[in-house]
């Protein structure tokens, strides 16, 4: 697969446009194909086949909860996980192609722009699952029926409730521009993390870069991982989060731990990982299984539990003590213009922040 040794900054600028909470698209057209529900016939072929590979870069106690889910519904089909990081999914799919390897069924990726990729190169096949037909805003599945959205989490502001009273907590990006938490301040890179450069692309986009530069002046600490801001929110080394997994923030607090999410007055940024199946699949029908079962409301249910993820079928319930994901100002994510603009994102966010 030749085309997925150049850039996807390269890749996406040929593909086309993705707009994730408006219209997944690219240019590559098919016919969409029916939804397909969970049948004997079905559970009968991946049953014969015997196993599915997953490649995924949701948090492993998630994928493997998820697996023994799906083995223990399905008896005699295992599930092999392989977890790594979006990027890392996405480097091994592409040299194992090129070597004519075919070992995925499944994928799941954090970020989306990977499927306009694997779209354009005709690596994905159609498949609706059910669920996805009946329960998902439509835009939130590809026209064609190639990939859907798995798992949603926004990037949000928190802080660190032994350090900081409710009453004087940070309500805006705006707000954390204010000199009283100059120091006190976390957030994570776009050169590390899909999750912060998306966040990073949509702050800048309606905000401006004018934000970054006046939060550079707040002495931030910087860290890499979406996910280390609220482990340094929880350790007390920094008061407050500029952006960082609400998961984390959420899965934290539900444990007594002294963190609270807040969600910006302005909107916070919005991130979808989606599914999608191969073609060249080595157990075809145990991935149209698999796939049909993680949009399903019993794993849809377990991915929230588990994960501390949001979910977009309507059957899934949120724990009490969350904001439902509807009463969210949220922004909206253009994976192609990430993809488009992500070199430039991060020497101008280095420029800013020199680091």
């Amino acid at each position: 697969m030749k085309s997925t040794r150049i850039s996807r900054r390269q890749a996406l600028g040929i593909a086309g446009g993705l707009a994730v909470g408006a219209t997944f698209s690219t240019r590559v057209k098919a016919e969409a194909p029916p939804s397909e529900a969970i049948t004997p016939a079905l559970i009968e072929a991946a049953r014969k086949e015997g196993q599915v590979v997953y490649y995924t870069s949701v948090d492993l106690p998630v994928a493997e909860k998820l697996a023994k889910a799906f083995e223990a519904r399905y008896s005699g089909i295992s599930v092999r996980v392989e977890r790594t990081g979006a990027e890392r999914v996405f480097q091994r799919i592409g040299q194992e192609y090129s070597s004519g390897i075919h070992a995925v069924d499944v994928v799941n990726s954090s970020d989306a722009a990977h499927f306009i990729v694997w779209k354009r190169d005709g690596l994905l096949a159609a498949f609706l699952p059910e669920d996805v037909a009946k329960f998902y805003p439509p835009e939130q599945s590809d026209r064609d029926g190639q990939f859907a959205s798995w798992r949603v989490w926004l990037s949000i502001i928190a802080y660190n409730t032994s350090m900081v009273r409710s009453e004087d907590a940070p309500k805006s990006f705006a707000d954390l521009l204010d000199p009283k938490w100059k120091g006190k301040i976390v957030k994570g890179h776009p050169g590390y993390s899909g999750t912060i450069m998306t966040a990073t692309y949509e702050l800048q986009r309606d905000l401006g870069w004018t934000f970054f530069e006046k939060l550079a002046r707040q002495n931030v600490m910087q860290v890499q991982s979406s996910a280390d801001p609220p482990k340094k929110l929880e350790l007390g080394e920094r008061a407050v989060m500029a952006d960082g997994n609400e998961y984390n923030i959420l899965q934290l607090r539900d444990a007594g731990r002294p963190v609270e999410p807040v969600y910006a007055s302005e909107g916070s940024p919005m991130i979808v990982g989606p599914n999608g199946i191969f073609k060249a699949a080595p157990n075809p029908n145990a991935a149209r299984l698999f796939q049909s079962f993680c949009f399903t409301r019993e794993a849809q249910q377990l991915i929230v539990d588990v994960g501390g993820l949001r979910s977009l079928h309507p059957q899934a319930k949120e724990k009490p003590s969350w904001i439902p994901l509807k009463d969210i100002k949220t922004l909206k994510d253009d994976a192609a213009a990430v993809e488009q603009q992500s070199a430039g994102i991060k020497q101008r966010y280095t420029r800013i922040f020199r680091v």
